[in-house]
Parts: structure tokens; sequence; C-alpha cells
């Protein structure tokens, strides 16, 4: 019967909210978003809470699953090497495997030390201008980003350095606070300073929970939001990324990466298995060598002349097992603290870009276990849209058509168990926020009213906001 009561309350209270997640009352069986992947969802927390399968998964998926996971995990080694289905390592990388960023399948973070070599951030690289496709213009010299390692006979790109800035501030109530700006310089250059007008942007390493579902979302629900928030004719006015994608030959809403500047998951991870290993696949066949990096270009490769160093059987089932990884349900979802942070959310107005819900559609490429990720009810809280997120966050960098202000507004869903799956809580593009309520403090721009609001709760309700979004 409490169970029950809590859960009417919870529906009476936030109407706004579940406008958002397209809910009705009468429908509403999980209407605090319990089941966040829906039938795919694991109840799991820990190390590995962020690793698991979806739960609808059968015999034969969860062995694909297996040999995906695998892959993901393991170490490419140089060519020439015996292990022929591994070799092909650089000639330039940030990374031996997608797992030494993902780590547990989750989020990465800046170095923590002076001095300390990032790996799962990484820098990218522009000038002015566009490429064939209305992407970013690589740099001439160094390329699209700066890669700190590089295999035997070949000098690393040069190396990221982070030092921070403290910015204070303080809440309505008198509480100080206090973030970190991080500043980035470069030395080691092996191939000369770059360009003059180059422009760069750090990118962490986000959790992978769900990302199957994201790409199930229908394309009509990304453009209805943007036209829902254009409607409204408040400062919230996010709108989607139309960017290349390899896979499908033509532009596509973006989907993925903090700029959504990657519309599917085929798309960027081949990207990522050349940008960030230095693996070529069928459609990124080219090293990311320059003209000017000859010990770059001169380097042994991991397959014979014209053939990619990862197969499309083997590239699918990497994306495969990124599809299906599952997401954890909420937890705690009816309690007191959790159910007040829940309407304060809502009052802040922070579902606007963080729509809670969608019912997932057809998955647009084959391969993805589309009947398991069909259909499903999930809580990813996210737009999938860009916003101008002010002055303090802006990168400079344009990327395809998000402007150098502008983010993707990042799912919420399993933020709560990055302790417990990475061991830190850093959030945000570049990982400068320490936890929830930091960054929110970096929000400005379109978000500057909600920030607004945080900044006159009390200590209790900036409490009860954090345990509801850690809850997601």
């Amino acid at each position: 019967m409490r169970r029950a009561w809590q859960r009417a309350a919870a529906l009476l209270a936030l109407p706004g909210l579940l406008a958002w997640a397209g809910l009705q009352a009468s429908e509403a069986p999980d209407a605090l978003g319990e089941r966040t992947g829906g039938a795919t969802t694991v109840w799991a927390t820990g190390r590995n809470a962020f690793s698991f399968p979806a739960a609808t998964l059968d015999d034969a998926g969860r062995t694909r699953f297996a040999i995906g996971n695998s892959f993901f995990r393991r170490n490419w080694v140089e060519a020439p090497a015996s292990t022929t289905a591994r070799d092909g390592l650089g000639p330039h990388f940030i990374a031996r495997s997608c797992g030494a960023c993902h780590a547990q399948d989750g989020r990465g973070a800046p170095p923590a030390r002076p001095g300390e070599a990032p790996q799962a951030l990484l820098l990218r690289l522009s000038v002015p201008g566009t490429d064939a496709h209305g992407g970013p213009r690589p740099e001439p010299v160094y390329g699209d980003q700066l890669d700190n390692a590089a295999v035997q006979g070949v000098r690393p790109e040069g190396q990221v350095h982070v030092r921070w800035q403290p910015v204070h501030g303080r809440f309505a109530d008198g509480t100080p606070y206090t973030l970190r700006r991080p500043l980035y310089g470069f030395t080691d250059l092996a191939h000369g300073p770059m360009a003059a007008d180059v422009m760069t942007s750090p990118r962490i390493a986000p959790q992978l929970i769900g990302v199957g579902l994201l790409e199930a979302i229908p394309e009509t629900e990304i453009l209805r939001n943007a036209a829902e928030q254009a409607a409204a004719g408040g400062p919230v006015q996010g709108r989607p990324n139309l960017v290349w994608d390899a896979f499908a030959g033509r532009l596509l809403p973006g989907r993925f990466g903090w700029k959504a500047n990657t519309a599917t998951l085929a798309h960027q991870t081949a990207a990522a298995f050349l940008g960030d290993i230095g693996i070529t696949s069928r459609l990124f066949p080219r090293e990311t060598c320059t003209a000017l990096q000859a010990d770059c270009l001169a380097a042994p490769r991991g397959a014979a002349a014209g053939a990619p160093e990862i197969d499309d059987k083997t590239l699918d089932d990497v994306v495969f097992y990124q599809a299906v990884l599952a997401p954890p349900a909420r937890r705690n979802p009816e309690a007191a603290r959790v159910l007040r942070g829940q309407q304060l959310f809502a009052q802040a107005q922070c579902a606007q870009c963080h729509r809670p819900s969608y019912v997932t559609g057809p998955v647009p490429f084959p391969g993805r276990s589309s009947p398991v990720l069909q259909g499903q009810r999930i809580w990813p809280y996210t737009d999938l849209l860009l916003h101008d997120m002010g002055p303090a966050l802006a990168d400079g960098r344009p990327d395809f058509g998000a402007s150098g202000r502008q983010w993707k507004t990042p799912p919420l869903w399993g933020i709560g168990l990055l302790r417990d799956v990475n061991g830190h809580t850093r959030l945000l593009h570049d990982g400068r926020a320490d936890g929830v309520l930091e960054a929110v403090l970096w929000h400005g721009g379109e978000a500057e009213a909600s920030r607004q609001q945080v900044l006159r709760m009390t200590k209790a309700e900036r409490a009860a906001l954090v345990a509801f979004v850690e809850s997601l």
C-alpha cells in the first residue's frame, strides 16, 4: 500500500516531468523509471555494473556478446606479429584497446596528478574550415587529434598536460564552493608547432551502458524535442547536429559524442578504432598519418596492402557488444529524499533538456539485435540535442553544426554508479566537474535559469537533487 501511494504521489507532483516522458498515469506501471532500459534492464551494482548484457538476450546473442567483449577489452599489438587477428596497433595511438579508455565499460577521468599523461581524455584538433563532409578540418601537421603514443620507430605526436585554475562561488545561503577549470598545454611536439589558428577540444571517454537503446530512439522523437523547445519560446532551444555517417553514406542526426558528432554506433566504433588505436577498417582504410609524418607513413601495417586490419565481422561483433550493454536499474527510487529531488529536478526545468523517457523503435541498421532493443520504454534523461551551455564550458571549436558553445545533453542513467565502476565521479565533457552538483554549477547559456534555481536551493534541497540524479 505504501509503495502504491508513493507512486501515485510522485505522479501527481510531477506533471511537467511526465509530460516530457510522454506518459499518462494510466499507462505507468514503471512510472518512476526503475527499469531504465525496459525489459533489457539488469539489477546490478558494484564494479561490473556497466558490463552486463541485456537481460533479454538469448544464448546466441550472449555468445556474440562474449566475442565482441574479447575484442573490446584485449590489447592490440604491433605488426608484424604472430597474433594476426589482433595486430596492426598504431602507428600512432592513445590506447591499446577500447577497454583501456572505457574501463569496465565506464567513464574515463582527466589526469589526477601533475605530469600524469592522459589516456581516457583526448584532445581534438582542427583549423577553421570544414572537410569534404562538413565536419571539422584537421590540423595540417597533427591531424584531428593528438596521439601521445606510438609503435617502435615512430615518434609520438606529443604530450598533453593539464593544470587547474580554481573558480570560486557561493550559494544563496552563503555556502562557498570551488570549481576547477582545466587549462591544457602541449609539449614534445614531434613535428614542430601546430598551426597558429589551431582549435582544440578535450573529450573524456563516456560510459557505454544503453548506447544501443539510444540508437533505437526514433529520429522523429529527436526532431520532436527540437520542435517542442522552439515552440515553447523560452531560453532552451536545442537542435540536432546533422553529421556525416560513413555507414549510411548520408547526413543523419548525431546521437553520440559530446557534440553529437556521430550518428551511429558503427561509425563511432570504426572511427575510434582508427583514431584511438590505429586500426583500419573497410570504411576507414587509411592510417591517420599526415604528409609531414614520414616515420608514421613508413611504419609496418597489420594487414596486406589494401586490406583492413579489423574485418567486418569482428567490427560488427564489437558494435553489437556495445549495443546490448544493459543500463542498470535505478536504486532506491521511492526513497523520500530521492522523490523530493525528483520534484526539484522538474521545478528547475532540468527535464527540458534531460527528457526522461522514450519508447525505442526499430534499430536503423542490421546486426544490432533489433528484437531485443525495439519497443522498450527507456529512461535515459537526454534529448540528444545541442544546447548553448555558455562561455564557461565553451571550447571554441565547431563540429559539423555544433558551435564552440554547444554540447549535446548527455544521458544521466548510471551516474550514481560511477564511483563503484570507475572509482571517481568526474563529469562533463572533460571531467572537470567532481560530481553532480559541480556539473550543474558549470551550466550556463540556455541552462542559466536552471543553474540559478539550484544556487538558491537550501543545503537539504541540493542534497535531494543530487540523490535523485544519482538514483538514475
